[in-house]
């Protein structure tokens, strides 16, 4: 998921790349987070929404709370 938000997604995501500031911590999770973000903010303005088609979605839960089956 992180290399679609980074690839057709349009995320600029050369800060999380290894020895980059946004590379720590180097989990999934923190990497998918700044790049569907970034991919985010950069399109919000010509009406991009968070859905992501169900790769990604906004939540109040802590991620690290979630249990996926």
């Amino acid at each position: 998921r992180v290399n679609w938000a980074c690839g057709k997604g349009g995320a600029d995501c050369r800060k999380i790349q290894r020895n980059q500031p946004c590379y720590p911590p180097s989990t999934a999770r923190d990497h998918a987070s700044y790049a569907f973000d970034n991919s985010y903010q950069k399109f919000k303005h010509e009406g991009a929404t968070c859905y992501f088609n169900a790769a990604a979605l906004i939540t109040d839960l802590d991620p690290s709370k979630i249990i996926l089956l």
